[in-house]
């Protein structure tokens, strides 16, 4: 397993509120494997009061023990900075989301 099969993962849960996924839209900050049964993603929301922070840490957790079974700790810290901008989106995100 290596960073760019959980970035790819990842890519399937969307924002709930915008319906884009936590890739895309820029939330996921750094994904770091290790010793190939640990992962440690660190992630923020659009904005520091969201009340769908935990449901998306959780929605991400999931999927990714669901989709990955040797993993056996996924810790998820969901940050506050650096704060969230549109310039972390990506181009493909914007498109969607006409910007």
């Amino acid at each position: 397993m290596d960073k760019k099969e959980i970035y790819k993962m990842l890519e399937q849960i969307e924002e709930p509120m915008l319906g884009v996924d936590i890739v895309n839209l820029g939330l996921v900050y750094e994904v770091c494997v290790k010793d190939d049964k640990d992962v440690e993603i660190v992630m923020t929301t659009r904005n520091e009061d969201c009340m769908l922070a935990d449901y998306i840490a959780l929605s991400a957790r999931e999927h990714l023990a669901g989709q990955m079974g040797t993993l056996e700790h996924i810790d998820i810290k969901m940050v506050s900075a650096p704060k969230w901008t549109q310039d972390r989106m990506s181009k493909y995100a914007k498109y969607l989301l006409d910007l």
